[in-house]
Formats: C-alpha cells, structure tokens, sequence
C-alpha cells in the first residue's frame, strides 16, 4: 500500500488576486479552473511535484453559510495554517517574489535547526514561508 498527499486546500479572499501571488509571483501553474454555484476552485502545481496540487478557494464556497462566516473570520484574524513551499535558491525566490510586490514577514535568514527560510503574506493574509534545505557540510 502507498499514500501520497494530492490536494492541499488554501482559503483566499479573491481567487483572481490570489493567482497574481500563487502563479505569478511563486510561478506554480494553474491545472484547473472550475466554476460552481457562483464560486471558483483553482488549482495550481509545481511542474516538480506533478501529483500534488494547492486548491485555492473562498470561505463560503462548498460551505455552509456558518461555517463560511466562521472561515471568514479566521482568514481575516491571519491565524489559519500556514503552507511551507521548498526551494534550491531562497535568496532568489525571495526577490522575485518582493518584487512581485507581495508583502514580506521575514527576510532570508539561517535557522537554528537547518534551513534558510523567507516569509510572505499572500494577497488574503496567509502566511507562506519559503525554505531551502541546508547546504551539504
């Protein structure tokens, strides 16, 4: 038996706006674009992980209005789970993603347990962290 992981769920205010962070700025590319009941799911992938996919959506969409106000609530607070992406150059990925425009938490730096990371809010308020595994001694 195996077990992969295949979507990974990120809730954001605006699909659209969200896309400029996600495709734009961290260049994942979009793999689907399903509209449904006056909402959008989208999903986008890493051409290096070509089985896993982030599904970006609204609070409300696929949810019941209480539980979308409830996920509203939380986006807007900045407390939902954060997504950690991978990188082999962070110092690089961490500029062109500033230069993208996106709003940065933290600058590359060392961490004490191995690798060098960069934190990002996306355009919804998530917090994305770009980590680089540490250079071989």
């Amino acid at each position: 038996m195996t077990i992969a992981l295949q979507y990974s769920h990120i809730t954001v205010n605006d699909p659209d706006e969200a896309l400029t962070f996600y495709r734009d700025a961290l260049g994942l590319e979009v793999r689907n674009d399903v509209a449904s009941g006056g909402f959008r799911w989208v999903t986008l992938g890493s051409p290096t992980q070509p089985g896993l996919e982030l599904v970006l959506s609204e609070p409300h969409a696929g949810r019941s209005k209480a539980d979308g106000d409830a996920l509203q609530e939380l986006l807007t607070k900045g407390v939902l789970t954060q997504i950690v992406f991978r990188t082999d150059d962070v110092d690089a990925t961490f500029e062109k993603v500033r230069s993208a425009g996106a709003e940065v938490l933290q600058e590359p730096i060392d961490q004490p347990w191995g690798p060098r990371d960069c934190a990002f809010r996306d355009p919804s308020g998530n917090t994305v962290r770009i980590s680089q595994e540490p250079k071989a001694a």
